[in-house]
């Protein structure tokens, strides 16, 4: 492996950590770590197999264990459920535009469906790409990928605010 072939996958990996966590900061750091154990963890690497893949699949499983950390955490606190707070996510009124909502409805797919989505919409790869670095079989890839665009389709077509969705029209003589 060198170090050229790891830096060509840089800008993929922030694409997808940044679709992961929906914020630059944590993409960043998801991807510092990520590459930190792919170098400390080089030997487990097969020469010859798919250095994108293995990448992936150590991103995949590194952002799964932070999550888990936070959910420890939060356990004995409140957790939020994102649904419950949605009317107070609202994008920013100077920049309405397609990419905060799509941003938006990404944010609110679970997490293995946004993860499916992505890898294959975003970053090309294919189903059995996508079921080795999720660790999930092949099926499941595509069930996952269905659902996730049927809730795509649906999230894009409601209002971001339902208090600000246009009122129905009246009709006049």
């Amino acid at each position: 492996m060198s170090r050229q072939s790891i830096v060509d996958h840089i800008p993929g990996l922030r694409r997808y950590a940044r679709a992961l966590t929906g914020d630059a900061w944590a993409a960043d750091d998801l991807v510092q770590d990520t590459l930190e154990r792919a170098c400390s963890r080089w030997r487990l690497w097969l020469a010859g197999s798919d250095l994108r893949a293995w990448l992936f699949t150590l991103m995949h499983n590194l952002f799964i264990s932070q999550l888990r950390v936070v959910q420890r955490h939060t356990a004995a606190g409140r957790a939020v459920d994102l649904d419950e707070v949605a009317h107070e996510l609202q994008a920013l009124a100077a920049t309405p535009g397609l990419q905060l909502d799509l941003q938006r409805c990404l944010l609110r797919l679970p997490l293995d469906q946004r993860a499916v989505l992505l890898l294959v919409c975003v970053e090309e790869m294919t189903y059995a790409e996508v079921a080795k670095v999720t660790g999930v079989p092949l099926g499941t890839v595509m069930s996952r990928l269905a659902r996730a665009r049927e809730r795509m389709r649906e999230l894009l077509d409601e209002p971001a605010d339902a208090s600000r969705a246009a009122p129905p029209l009246r009709r006049l003589k």
